[in-house]
């Protein structure tokens, strides 16, 4: 295996309803003196006790509103040098599953406040003297829709995304930050240059991987463990005006997995002739060619595809994207051509869009609209998000794809399966990517899931977090 096949594919399932009780324990936490910005009224207590996936809930004593890094910094610090330390969670758009966001009888910061209310820029572009490389400086409670429309005013762009855009810097970056572009640019958590980070201390620290590295490092996919992001140096390249968006539907798994490996493999950044995109789908007979999450297939073209699914009971389709602009706008069909030489897809069934790069980056955004406009956005939106080895992805679709959601029909939600690249992941992340030897089951341990980063993540909880107090939702210190 060479070192640009990949090791993993991700598999996504969106389920649409869980249910979960709420803890009705009392809040005990009191601030002295206590800031004005601390609140603990019903409603915001009760929307910071919950997050995206609704599978936990979690009652916070209070809520904070900063309008200033600082606030937060105090908060902090106060819960450190308290005798009885409390604890803190940051939440941006509570878009985790698990709790992540959230602090039993502690204090919730809403992220949101801030980028609503802060006196200082939330985004600045520059270009730095030395090296005339141009980087966005991000507040970690900033939106990726607003630092994308921010960056492309000066006519630059992030390269790394996540599908959905309306979630904070810091909110991805704690976790990974991962979608088609992953592949040939790494998670979004490779693609920061430099952070300020207020630590479980109660310090405001500046770190980079030359700076402070231990803490750069173990934040960058941390979990929100060891400190709050208040400010990422995201770097950035020259945007695309335009995409050429793809879909090539499949009957055979293996083809699928095949041609998703060979596509990805011109992935080196200076080929030109790479894609800048790709993920994957699973189409199951019982449901619509379209997904909430885009509206892609020509409604005239609906009635062959479901006929093509109906006969194959699930159908699998390689999704990809290719950026263009006004200098590569002359070779770009003839790339896409070389490119998509010699796959196994279904004859005929082959479909194309040309769009702007704004409007591909933000295609989940059309469906969540028209779901808030029909009063069916605001429900439980858990979803399960796995590395499966290279090795067992075949036994995967039997086992789950074939096995479980077609034969139970568990499912209506989308599911998306793409390829990761081992070497477009900094290994000295907090990140982890299970190895080879990782069986296909549930780990309920943190060590485990860890696995031999476990002791290098304890430690630095111990230097940057000693008294636990930073996101105890997730139990992984907090038990």
């Amino acid at each position: 295996m060479t070192e640009n096949l990949p090791v993993h594919f991700i598999v996504t399932f969106f389920i649409n309803r869980l249910k979960s009780s709420i803890n009705k324990s009392k809040p005990w936490i009191t601030l002295h003196p206590q800031p004005n910005n601390l609140v603990h009224d019903p409603q915001s207590l009760t929307l910071a006790s919950s997050d995206y996936g609704n599978m936990v809930k979690e009652i916070p004593a209070a809520v904070l509103q900063p309008t200033s890094i600082n606030d937060v910094v105090h908060l902090i610090n106060y819960s450190y040098n308290n005798p009885i330390p409390f604890p803190v969670a940051a939440r941006g758009q509570g878009h985790s599953v698990r709790g992540q966001a959230m602090a039993k009888n502690g204090v919730v910061i809403d992220m949101s406040y801030l980028r609503r209310n802060r006196k200082t820029p939330g985004i600045t572009i520059s270009r730095l003297r030395s090296t005339g490389e141009i980087y966005a400086d991000v507040g970690g409670e900033q939106l990726w829709i607003d630092v994308l429309n921010a960056a492309l005013a000066y006519g630059v762009t992030p390269v790394s995304w996540t599908d959905y855009l309306y979630i904070t810097v810091g909110g991805t970056l704690s976790n990974g930050g991962i979608s088609g572009q992953s592949f040939r640019y790494g998670p979004q958590v490779s693609n920061v240059v430099e952070m300020d980070v207020v630590t479980g201390k109660g310090n405001m620290v500046t770190c980079s991987a030359k700076k402070n590295y231990e803490l750069f490092h173990a934040v960058l996919g941390g979990l929100g463990q060891f400190g709050i992001i208040a400010r990422a140096r995201i770097a950035l390249e020259p945007a695309p005006n335009r995409v050429k968006w793809i879909r090539m539907l499949y009957t055979n798994f293996s083809a699928f997995v095949k041609d998703q490996e060979r596509l990805i493999s011109f992935n080196e950044r200076k080929q030109s002739n790479a894609l800048d995109y790709l993920e994957g789908l699973v189409l199951l007979h019982h449901g619509s060619p379209d997904t909430w999450r885009s509206s892609f297939f020509p409604p005239s073209d609906h009635p062959r595809i479901i006929s093509l699914a109906n006969q194959n009971s699930i159908i699998y389709c390689i999704e990809v994207a290719k950026y263009y602009d006004r200098h590569t706008q002359s070779t770009i069909d003839k790339d896409l051509e070389v490119l998509f030489d010699g796959l196994d897809y279904e004859s005929g069934f082959k479909f194309e869009k040309d769009v702007t790069y704004v409007k591909f980056l933000n295609r989940v955004r059309s469906g969540e609209l028209k779901l808030q406009s029909q009063g069916l956005w605001n429900v439980p939106h858990p979803w399960l998000n796995l590395f499966v080895p290279k090795s067992r992805i075949l036994d995967f679709d039997a086992g789950v794809f074939r096995d479980i959601v077609l034969r139970r029909n568990i499912t209506k939600g989308p599911i998306l399966i793409y390829p990761m690249n081992y070497s477009k992941w900094d290994s000295r992340n907090s990140t982890v990517i299970p190895d080879e030897e990782v069986k296909m089951k549930t780990q309920r341990q943190w060590i485990d899931h860890f696995g031999s980063k476990w002791t290098n993540f304890r430690d630095m909880k111990m230097k940057f977090d000693p008294k636990y107090i930073l996101s105890p939702g997730q139990r992984i210190f907090n038990v």
